[in-house]
């Protein structure tokens, strides 16, 4: 085995924690924009809103649940405050909430609502709470703001059930004073480290980093090990054996998500009805982030009756039904796996497919190891699926894809490529035209100290 850079090895020692692996399961939820601004019509409410503005007739968050499952998402994160500090929980720290507006007599709580919806649907619940707040008066004053935030991050932490997320972001505007405010970040994540240790901190906080726009576009290779302050999240390598080699800062486990919204906005406008996002884009968005080593957060607005509107339930079912059709029946269940090399015994090629924990190990890395998948007869195949065992880290930086397009009985071998790639990570979705083979040859080619496989699909 070649002798590693101390730069690379230490980057072979970077593992994910347990909520990070647990959030990776997920991985694909939704967002939901909802709030004063759903009513004025804006993106970033000023925060002197009439909370009697608020007023979502046939609000029903069961619906949004309904939809969200049916498109196969396995979670929700809402908008519990946004810039503008109306709080869609009747929080005992400001006037500026549903307690203040029409809606169900000031007696509703959209957060419970919503909460309680996906635990009866079986989706994972996440609140995102905006540090910026337009309406608080002490908002630029330091310590009395931080201390006004964290006790609305308690009522939410502690009222709502268990949390998988709580996701912030960057957004710091100017005050009603004219300073700007100072966040108490290590304040706010030692709160939620103490009331929700199994929600990650999303984008603004140290578990989940964004991927850098909001287009639904990830890095053809999205590396999850990264040095900790990496500059703009918006370069196009940040993970690389070249980019780790030029930063100094300590590496970690920071994986990508995808945040997009079905609609041109991120709240509901009328005049969107008609720029929803087609099921043949967010497909492509789905394959190229949950395919591509990170999670898809699709943000979904809900309308001003409190409902997510025709023309996106519509979308979003079509998408989940094509996804249950593009992967209903993994061929390579059942199959037989050959390796070249193997750890021992217990981390055999045949081990990707065996579910659990089980994978397949490589052993110390000198050159190429290969695998080959044989399904017992011939299928017609389009789409490869491969899941490098992160626990033991991020390992594989080069590998081929090949399949053996001579029948069965021709009994030669006719290997063609039929994809090549740098990251596998937690999943890789291999895409290709259509071909029929038995055989299916997965060549890695470069790593970082070893190899890990624990899922090779076919479909």
């Amino acid at each position: 085995m070649p002798k590693l850079h101390p730069r690379i090895l230490e980057a072979t020692q970077v593992v994910p924690s347990a909520r990070q692996l647990a959030w990776q399961e997920i991985e694909f939820y939704g967002f939901v924009h909802f709030g004063i601004n759903t009513f004025t019509n804006q993106e970033w409410g000023a925060g002197s809103e009439n909370p009697a503005l608020f007023n979502p007739k046939k609000l029903d968050c069961r619906q949004w649940a309904r939809v969200f499952k049916a498109a196969g998402m396995r979670g929700m994160i809402l908008t519990a405050k946004h810039h503008d500090g109306f709080c869609l929980w009747p929080s005992k720290y400001t006037g500026h909430s549903v307690a203040a507006s029409p809606w169900k007599d000031g007696k509703g709580d959209v957060v419970r609502e919503a909460a309680e919806a996906c635990k009866a649907h079986g989706l994972k619940f996440g609140l995102y709470l905006s540090p910026w707040d337009r309406h608080e008066l002490t908002y630029g004053t330091g310590e009395a703001y931080n201390d006004f935030y964290k006790r609305q991050l308690r009522e939410l932490l502690t009222d709502y059930g268990e949390l998988f997320c709580v996701w912030f972001d960057g957004a710091c505007g100017e005050g009603k004073n004219g300073r700007k405010q100072e966040y108490d970040w290590e304040g706010y994540y030692d709160l939620i480290r103490e009331l929700q240790p199994n929600a990650v901190i999303s984008v603004m906080g140290p578990d989940v980093r964004w991927v850098g726009n909001e287009a639904g576009v990830c890095r053809s290779s999205e590396w999850s090990v990264l040095p900790r302050h990496f500059g703009d999240q918006t370069y196009w390598d940040l993970g690389s054996r070249k980019a780790l080699m030029k930063s100094k800062e300590p590496l970690v486990w920071y994986p990508a998500e995808v945040d997009v919204s079905i609609r041109d906005g991120w709240f509901y406008h009328e005049k969107q009805d008609y720029s929803v996002k087609p099921l043949a884009k967010l497909r492509d968005i789905y394959y190229k982030s949950v395919g591509g080593n990170a999670a898809l957060l699709l943000n979904v607005p809900p309308n001003q009756e409190g409902l997510i509107a025709e023309r996106d339930m519509e979308t979003l079912i079509s998408l989940g039904a094509q996804l249950q059709i593009d992967f209903k029946e993994d061929l390579a269940e059942g199959s037989t796996v050959t390796d070249t090399c193997h750890l021992d015994e217990a981390h055999t090629g045949q081990m990707v497919l065996e579910g659990g924990d089980t994978y397949w190990h490589s052993g110390p890395f000198d050159g190429p190891a290969e695998l080959v998948l044989d399904l017992g007869d011939d299928y017609d195949i389009d789409k490869v699926v491969l899941k490098e065992h992160i626990a033991t880290g991020q390992q594989i930086e080069k590998f081929s894809l090949y399949a053996d397009l001579n029948c069965a009985a021709e009994g030669k071998s006719k290997w063609k490529q039929l994809a090549k790639g740098t990251v596998i990570g937690h999943k890789r979705i291999c895409k290709f035209p259509e071909q029929r083979m038995r055989r299916l040859r997965l060549v890695i080619e470069e790593t970082r100290g070893f190899a890990t496989l624990k899922g090779w699909e076919a479909y």
